[in-house]
């Protein structure tokens, strides 16, 4: 049997080509990125914003302010690009954004105007005032319905407020879709809070599908753990190996990517994690080298990297280059890496 060999035609096309047939497949880029503090200058009532302000510890003001603004969108813009050069991704799922008002300004910078990407924002609880938030292109992605589920604590935490997991149902290449943005507790909390919260966005997730069975379903977020641990490995069930994925489980990618390279997407004393995630539903798989792209499934997934987003020298080199560090402004990215997963639909 002759290798199936993948080529880009143009835009959001590609093409297989196998046994001298031509199949053109339409391609999209779905992503996630950890926007690490996205502060604006002003305070929100009720919200613990205080060092983000001008007389804050970060001495945060207006030329700060938007030097961030233009590097996160630069990043964004440039997510997808590698298969999908001048098209970029679909879909971006962020977290660590304050409000409606920065997620204005950001798809308001001139690479994101200019594709006329939109954004869902539903304001949650978190005591810092940190939100998820969904950037999409309204000419891949129409989103439908939308709404933020609560992180529901013990009775005994009933105290504990934290970010929900935030839903997006909407249509993508014809099908229904629906992408689950996520930013779990931290590691300041133990173990328990993050599998309690992979319980119930696995919750969440069956019952979307208990609605629309052939909906196509990506968790994505910020997990704060990696693909191995308890709260994605057994509490929301996404597995390892494609290959053995039940119909009540789902698909890591970045399992093996962390485990055979070694890369992750943030560096902590001097090794990395793989925290940011983006994991699928058993209907968007092609398990046992199958190539059923008749509707709309996983082609591959990778960290997004640029020399311009790690520090290249001094006492962090090698680790991602942030904003402010040791107390220092670097008019840096972010500590976290970006990934991306890129998905094809066959041409009718």
């Amino acid at each position: 049997m002759k290798k199936m060999f993948f080529a880009l035609l143009c835009l959001a096309a590609s093409v297989f080509t196998a046994r001298g047939q031509e199949k053109k497949f339409n391609c999209y880029a779905v992503a996630f990125y950890n926007q690490e503090n996205l502060f604006d200058t002003i305070h929100d009532k009720g919200k613990n914003d205080y060092e983000f302000l001008p007389e804050g510890s970060y001495k945060w003001n207006g030329m700060k302010y938007r030097a961030k603004l233009a590097n996160m969108a630069k990043v964004l813009a440039e997510l997808g690009t590698d298969l999908l050069p001048g098209v970029g991704a679909s879909v971006i799922g962020v977290s660590e954004v304050e409000n409606e008002r920065v997620m204005t300004d950001l798809v308001n910078q001139e690479p994101l105007r200019a594709r006329d990407m939109r954004f869902v924002h539903i304001e949650g609880p978190d005591r810092r005032g940190v939100d998820c938030a969904l950037i999409y292109n309204p000419k891949f992605f129409t989103p439908v319905k939308s709404f933020l589920h609560p992180y529901v604590p013990e009775a005994k935490d009933s105290a504990y407020r934290t970010r929900g997991f935030l839903t997006v149902q909407g249509r993508m290449a014809g099908d229904d879709v629906a992408f689950i943005v996520c930013h779990w507790p931290s590691r300041f909390a133990t173990s328990y809070y993050r599998e309690r919260a992979g319980q119930q966005v696995r919750q969440l997730k069956d019952s979307l599908l208990a609605t629309d069975p052939n909906m196509k379903i990506m968790v994505m977020g910020d997990m704060n753990d990696d693909p191995f641990d308890k709260s994605m490995a057994e509490a929301l069930g996404a597995k390892r190996d494609i290959n053995k994925v039940k119909a009540d489980e789902m698909f890591n990618p970045w399992w093996n990517i962390l485990v055979k390279s070694g890369r992750g997407t943030l560096t902590y004393q001097g090794g990395w994690n793989l925290f940011d995630q983006i994991v699928f539903t058993p209907n968007m798989l092609n398990p046992k080298g199958a190539k059923d792209y008749s509707t709309l499934k996983l082609y591959k997934s990778e960290i997004f990297q640029r020399d311009y987003l790690m520090q290249t020298e001094g006492r962090y080199k090698g680790s991602t280059k942030r904003t402010t560090a040791g107390g220092v402004w670097l008019n840096g990215y972010s500590d976290h890496l970006p990934v991306v997963s890129y998905l094809l639909k066959e041409q009718k």
